[in-house]
């Protein structure tokens, strides 16, 4: 071996050497700069705002408090945290919360959807192409969104795409559009959505009444009680409940629906065959318009009125649970059933409350 040659080759392993600690050196770097923790969203706050529409209660037991000004309050049983468009939310008027089989929170706004996987919030885009722009279907795992009610029917989400759907044209639209030339709002605009037990969905609109479909139709009921105050207003078509008989609760409690099979149709909106039966024979409640309804572990059907307190239907009583504070009126909004069966009255004035067993208490933290 020459001696001539021994420097060089010291000289080539130390350079090997050092650029493989070099190389190891900005690895170690950079993953020790990918490992650190994310800054979490939102803000811990005391308290709840006092306009609360929806609550909430996902698979982890988080409950979620959303208004129409604040945000999404998420409280885990010790800390409250506040989530805002700051942290991505898409809007704060919140018109409905569910979540997927992963896990993932979705926020119904008027501006769009927000889906939160817990560690960020990302908006759901809409499909454009118009050959599958209003493909109605149907699959156990869909998700359904109102997005406002200036839309023309609801929007499906299958867990990869959200898609617009229109209701097919009614026999009222020209009759609305003559009456009202300059509606700020659209008729088939969705006020409320419900799948029933059987997976049928089930969309009250502002002025046309119910969508009803199974998959395969579309049916469609209207009866004048359930969509005009006494006055002659409209207040759209806003709760609906099955109860444990399979029968239909809409909105007023003077009647209740029993869904018959179709009979044969052909027509692309074919109406909804049902019998309808005698609900409450009680006049205060008879003339009240119920904004939200739910049914507790028992079977009784729980009633919210916006401005006349909580009505309980056990069967055979009925039983009112005033609401206020001071001489002022709780003004109710929504009613709640979480997973250990408690339930919980959102307000637009007065935070939250949750029922004790025998009276609706103040939640506080």
């Amino acid at each position: 071996m020459s001696l001539k040659m021994i420097p060089f080759k010291i000289l080539l392993i130390m350079g090997i050497l050092a650029a493989f600690s070099s190389c190891n050196g900005q690895s170690k770097s950079k993953n020790d700069h990918t490992s650190e923790k994310a800054i979490p969203l939102g803000n811990v706050v005391s308290e709840i705002g006092q306009k609360i529409g929806l609550i909430f209660q996902d698979s982890k037991n988080n409950i979620w408090f959303v208004g129409t000004d604040q945000g999404a309050y998420k409280y885990d049983g010790e800390n409250l945290v506040l989530y805002t468009v700051k942290d991505g939310f898409i809007g704060s008027t919140v018109l409905g919360i569910q979540e997927d089989n992963f896990g993932n929170i979705y926020f119904d706004t008027t501006t769009g959807v927000s889906k939160f996987d817990g560690k960020q919030f990302t908006t759901l885009e809409i499909v454009e192409n118009s050959a599958v722009k209003n493909e109605w279907k149907l699959t156990p795992n869909d998700l359904w969104f109102r997005m406002g009610w200036e839309h023309s029917g609801p929007y499906r989400y299958d867990g990869e795409r959200l898609y617009h759907l229109q209701f097919p044209k009614n026999k009222m639209e020209d009759e609305f559009n003559s009456k009202y030339p300059n509606a700020s709002f659209n008729p088939y605009g969705v006020y409320y959505i419900y799948k029933d037990t059987k997976g049928t969905m089930w969309f009250g609109t502002s002025s046309l009444g119910i969508y009803q479909y199974d998959g395969n139709d579309i049916r469609w009921m209207y009866e004048k009680q359930l969509t005009e105050t006494p006055e002659g207003g409209s207040f759209g078509i806003r709760s609906i409940v099955e109860d444990t008989a399979g029968y239909i609760w809409i909105c007023n409690p003077k009647y209740k629906y029993k869904i018959l099979p179709d009979s044969i149709q052909t027509d692309a909106l074919k109406p909804l065959h049902y019998q309808r039966v005698l609900g409450i024979e009680r006049k205060e409640v008879e003339s009240s318009y119920f904004m939200s309804m739910t049914l507790d572990d028992t079977g009784d059907l729980w009633m919210v009125t916006y401005n006349n307190g909580v009505w309980r239907h056990t069967g055979t009583e009925l039983i009112h649970y005033p609401m206020k504070e001071g001489d002022a009126d709780v003004l109710l909004f929504s009613i709640y059933k979480d997973n250990q069966g408690v339930l919980w009255l959102g307000t637009h004035n007065a935070g939250v409350y949750t029922f004790t067993g025998k009276s609706f208490e103040k939640f506080k933290l």
